[in-house]
């Protein structure tokens, strides 16, 4: 997890073993969607921030660049957090 608290799917990689169940599912569940949406968008990724173990924003990015924040709690936030679940 960066410094800013977002999680990336590279984290993954390199922090599987110390990762909880819960940051893995959430980095899984980005990096489904990006993969998905990245044929009409270009290079879209997805961010998931936590704090104290809970997804608060799913942020979308193209690059560095911060497109949207999505709310978890709306409808396009649980799919992106179901493609996680499914994915791990």
């Amino acid at each position: 997890m960066s410094e800013n608290g977002t999680v990336t799917a590279t984290d993954k990689l390199v922090d599987a073993a110390e990762s909880t169940e819960t940051n893995e599912n959430t980095e899984n569940a980005a990096a489904e969607t990006a993969n998905e949406t990245s044929e009409n968008t270009g290079d879209l990724s997805y961010h998931a921030v936590e704090k104290e173990g809970n997804v608060t924003a799913i942020w979308e990015m193209q690059g560095r660049k911060h497109i949207r924040t999505i709310d978890p709690r709306s409808n396009e936030g649980k799919q992106i957090l179901a493609l996680f679940e499914t994915a791990a």
